[in-house]
């Protein structure tokens, strides 16, 4: 088994292609559609470096994985499908509750199913799939959403946002369903009981301190170093710390956009009856505030 990285800059979202370059057999986890919010513009720039690497390498891409619904971009599985005729979009079953969540907020259609249909699998937790000649497990690790899943290939695992490099810390727990006291549970229950060289592939990197892109570590070094969940770390300490950082973080840039995309599978809304798609943008979904009187 061997792993390329992509990495997008302008969402610091890691792209990987997880490929045996003996039968090569290929899955992709977490692609990226561009999208410029300004002109409300879409672009392929992610997808054709995944793309051609596929292509020069002469791998078969079987499934592309999703680790949750994003935030933070808009997925590029359905780019992919496109390109790459009969691979299967797949992501963890519990994306249904996320699905009911959004549904709501966006005010989708009466017919907007919220029952996974969008997928072309649904994953559950401690599954093993087969792709090929490569094989993986499914881990359920939700706490940034509650559909959040890793994937664990031999002695690598792709966590999403539920571990960043150590530096870093953890995924926020603030989003509709999410919840500090299940991340501490999915981070210390779940990925840190793997053998601790088991190799950590992060879903972003923020590169704090202007430091080198990262994103490779170490089971071993994220529950000695993690700065925000050690393994010697509470969980009550881990809840307050994080709850107040949460707190203080603006949204995600592509919050509404992506969203409302990715929980359809990545599919873009369908046309109107101008020929052009729209997303919905919601006014003070999740605030408080009221205009004074």
């Amino acid at each position: 088994m061997e792993i390329q990285a992509f990495y997008d800059e302008g969402t610091s979202t890691l792209t990987y292609v997880v490929f045996d370059p003996q039968s090569g057999d290929a899955v992709v986890i977490d692609p990226v559609l561009d999208y410029c919010p300004a002109s409300s513009t879409t672009s392929f720039t992610s997808v054709d470096q995944v793309t051609q690497f596929v292509r020069e390498r002469g791998l078969t891409l079987h499934m592309s994985l999703e680790t949750h619904a994003h935030a933070d971009h808009l997925s590029g599985s359905q780019a992919l499908a496109r390109r790459f005729p009969g691979i299967q979009i797949a992501i963890g079953s519990r994306i249904t509750r996320v699905q009911r969540v959004f549904k709501d907020v966006f005010d989708l259609p009466d017919d907007f199913p919220t029952d996974g249909r969008q997928f072309d699998r649904l994953l559950e937790d401690r599954q093993r799939v087969e792709a090929g000649t490569l094989e993986f497990e499914v881990m359920s690790t939700p706490g940034h959403t509650p559909a959040c899943v890793s994937y664990r290939f031999d002695d690598a695992v792709f966590t999403g946002d539920a571990l960043f490099m150590p530096d870093m810390g953890t995924g926020r727990c603030d989003f509709p369903g999410g919840s500090a006291s299940t991340l501490f549970d999915s981070v210390t229950g779940v990925l840190y009981a793997l053998p601790a060289t088991t190799r950590v592939f992060v879903g972003h990197d923020y590169q704090p301190g202007g430091r080198p892109l990262a994103y490779e570590t170490t089971i071993a070094e994220q529950a000695r170093n993690n700065v925000q969940l050690p393994a010697t770390c509470s969980k009550d300490a881990f809840v307050e710390f994080r709850t107040k950082r949460d707190a203080t973080l603006s949204p995600p840039r592509l919050l509404f956009h992506s969203v409302q995309v990715n929980v359809d599978a990545g599919a873009l809304p369908a046309a109107a009856s101008n020929e052009i798609r729209y997303l919905k943008i919601p006014i003070n979904a999740f605030s408080s505030v009221e205009e004074s009187p």
